[in-house]
């Protein structure tokens, strides 16, 4: 019994990593092959972000999931054999898996009579 009593947190331990390091606290499927490719776009989400060197937040997982699509059609043409590869590859950049750059915020003045910040022609 001690046994399978350990084994039991060994299990809620991996959950645990997999909901809060990976990101996967929320499922947008209940089907099983729903879940496992969103398991699997997450996994790939990390491997392009190091792939390309770029910070996390940089990479779009829901771009990566909707580009698997495009790799498996690419894979069955025989014209891509990686994933990795594939969305990190600089031809493959209109699927839209590195998030575009915005402009900063800029500061919002709560001051009763703010200045105006710009002058209109």
């Amino acid at each position: 019994m001690a046994d399978l009593y350990c084994r039991r947190w060994r299990i809620e331990e991996a959950f645990y990593i997999v909901k809060r390091l990976l990101g996967l606290s929320y499922l947008w499927t209940g089907s099983i092959n729903g879940v496992k490719l969103q398991v699997w776009a997450t996994w790939l989400f990390y491997a392009v972000a190091d792939e390309l060197s770029l910070p996390f937040d940089r990479i779009s997982l829901e771009m990566i999931f909707r580009g698997l699509y495009h790799f498996s059609v690419a894979y069955d043409k025989g014209k891509a054999d990686d994933p990795i590869k594939y969305f990190a590859a600089k031809e493959n950049q209109d699927l839209g898996v590195v998030k575009a750059l915005r402009k900063p915020v800029s500061r919002l003045d709560l001051s009763p009579f703010p200045a105006p910040s710009q002058t209109f022609v």
